[in-house]
This record gives structure tokens, C-alpha cells and sequence, in this order.
């Protein structure tokens, strides 16, 4: 199965704007995106060497054709951002992404079923679309949504991503409150041995880099190239 990025240098990533900007999932989920700023988002993702996009499934087809040829990723969203839709909802979501030109799949965890404690529910949502995904030799990324949980909830989360086959591990969506922190993406990257993706919230360098040395993979994020347009103004003084 394809991936970037499985295996990160952190000191690289603390030196460089460039290896920094290669994990950054440039991001645009607004409900109210034209088709416009998603063609600025792909054309910056290109510009600053972003590793992917991340989107809206409308969008899809317009990013992948945007992006034929390059290096950036194709990210969409599933059961979004609410994580509540059926689990056969779900799968036929990410397989449609995919036939149209996806090649990460960014779902939402069952918060419901998460804080009432119902694994088999849990794994078995993710189980479901982690086995579509994979077929199809895509990512799959499971947004925990951490505003909402306690720590114990965070630890069961990330255990139970781990085992029903997702890639990562992700905090949130930005949209339901609370967003990446430190603590957070320290938590997580002690419990498991997947990837981190840390998403909500991050807004200048020093945001990346903090949540960089806790331990996150990749960062989402709709401020990419005021992250990288700062760094490139550091490493030029």
C-alpha cells in the first residue's frame, strides 16, 4: 500500500520549510468553497510543495485533475464532520472518493458509539472502511474528534483505530470545537504505533513545530502557506 511520509526525520522537519510544507494537508472543508478557491488551493498546494490536499468529495474530481502530474495527494472527507452516518454510508462515500481520483480518506470516528463504550460498533465502522480504502490502495485516517473526549475515551480511540486497520490516527475535525494540541498529539503518539495527524487550530510556525515535536505525522491545516511563508522569512534573515 502507498504512503508518504512513514517515517519522519523531526530534526529535518525543524530545518526545513520544504520537508515541513511536505506534510501539511492544505485544507479547505468550508462549506461554502467554490470551485474557484479550491483551484487556488491545488495551485498553492503545487506552489509550496504541500503533500496533499484536503477537501470536500464535491471537489474531488476538480483537485485530481487540478493535480495530474504532480506530487500532492488527493484528501477528501467521510461521514463529515459528524462521524453519525451509517457504516455502509460511509464505505460507499470513501469508494466513490476514490474511483474519482482520492487517494486519502480522512473519516470520522462514531463518537456516540466511542463514549458508550461499543467497540464491536466502533471497530467495526472503522473495520468497514479501512478494508474499502485499502482495496483500493488508499490511506485511511480516523478522526478521533478529541474537543469531545476524555483522556481514558482518547486512549480507547486511538487503540481501537490502531486495530481495526486505520493508517492514523487524527484529532479533530476543527468544526465541533477544541482543536490539535500539544498534549493531545502527545497522548496519541504514546499509544500507538500508527501515524499522528494533527488538524484544528494550527495557525503559525511555532504551532507546527510544537505539535511536530509531540509527536504528530502530519499537520491539517488552511493556513499552510502562512506557515511556510513565515519559515521562508526566518530562514531568510
Amino acid at each position: 500500500m502507498s504512503s508518504r511520509n512513514s517515517a519522519i526525520d523531526r530534526r529535518q522537519l525543524a530545518e526545513s520549510w520544504q520537508a515541513l510544507a511536505r506534510v501539511i494537508d492544505h485544507t479547505n472543508l468550508r462549506p461554502e468553497a467554490t470551485g474557484g478557491q479550491i483551484v487556488q488551493l491545488c495551485q498553492e498546494a503545487r506552489e509550496f510543495g504541500f503533500g496533499a490536499v484536503m477537501i470536500n468529495p464535491c471537489h474531488v474530481v476538480l483537485a485530481s485533475g487540478q493535480l495530474r502530474g504532480s506530487q500532492v495527494r488527493v484528501g477528501t472527507v467521510v461521514g463529515f464532520p459528524l462521524g453519525a452516518t451509517l457504516t455502509s454510508v460511509k464505505v460507499f462515500e470513501a469508494e466513490a472518493a476514490i474511483l474519482l481520483g482520492a487517494n486519502e480518506i480522512d473519516m470520522v470516528m462514531n463518537v456516540g458509539a466511542l463514549k458508550a463504550a461499543d467497540q464491536d460498533t466502533v471497530c467495526g465502522d472503522i473495520q468497514a472502511v479501512a478494508e474499502a480504502v485499502h482495496a483500493r490502495s488508499a490511506l485511511l485516517k480516523v478522526i478521533l474528534e478529541t474537543g469531545l473526549l476524555t483522556n481514558e475515551e482518547k486512549i480507547l480511540a486511538c487503540q481501537w483505530s490502531e486495530k481495526a486497520g486505520a493508517d492514523f490516527v487524527k484529532t479533530s475535525t476543527g468544526f465541533l470545537g477544541g482543536g490539535a494540541t500539544v498534549e493531545d498529539v502527545a497522548l496519541m503518539r504514546r499509544v500507538v504505533k500508527i501515524r499522528v495527524k494533527a488538524s484544528g487550530g494550527i495557525r503559525s510556525a511555532a504551532d507546527a513545530r510544537a505539535l511536530i515535536e509531540a509527536g504528530a505525522d502530519r499537520l491539517g491545516t488552511s493556513s499552510g502557506v502562512k506557515i511556510i511563508t513565515e519559515l521562508r522569512r526566518a530562514k531568510a534573515t
